[in-house]
């Protein structure tokens, strides 16, 4: 059941080079920090390449219910589907899991207790942080900032 869940969730998934992306999959993008501030706003800006934090609650993106892809607010990269989403509780919006590749990891030790951070694999813009509290059928929660994420609503 875990598995067909899974597999259900990757197959609404967009192919990563589809769309509006102007880079082939797996392709870096890499800006000066010049380059970033254009292209961002101050929020997504310390978020992305800052590894800030949004305040719980801020994103409009936590009650979004259609379906559709969230991509990488810096990049377009596709990094989760609609269906991977789920109402975590937490005030960010959340996943249960992402489309493979799309992101990376890395540990983070800015607390008391090490964290899992994730990046986008694209550009490196900080998305969030995954924890193993998630529901099934992965019990893992890629808890996301909202303003790291656009939201691209399926066509049709």
């Amino acid at each position: 059941m875990q598995r067909r869940t899974i597999l259900r969730a990757l197959a609404t998934a967009p192919l990563l080079g589809a769309g509006a992306n102007a880079l082939a999959a797996g392709e870096r993008l890499v800006l000066s920090d010049a380059e970033w501030k254009k292209r961002l706003t101050p929020t997504q800006y310390g978020v992305l390449r800052q590894e800030g934090t949004e305040p719980a609650g801020s994103s409009p993106l936590n009650a979004e219910k259609r379906p559709g892809t969230y991509v990488c607010a810096g990049c377009g990269l596709p990094l989760f589907s609609s269906a991977m989403k789920y109402d975590s509780g937490t005030g960010w919006p959340s996943f249960f899991t992402h489309i493979p590749g799309a992101l990376q990891t890395k540990r983070d030790f800015r607390l008391i207790w090490p964290r899992t951070e994730y990046h986008c694999a694209r550009c490196a813009g900080h998305q969030g942080h995954v924890f193993d509290d998630g529901p099934p059928p992965t019990g893992q929660r890629w808890c996301n900032n909202g303003v790291a994420l656009a939201f691209q609503a399926r066509k049709g």
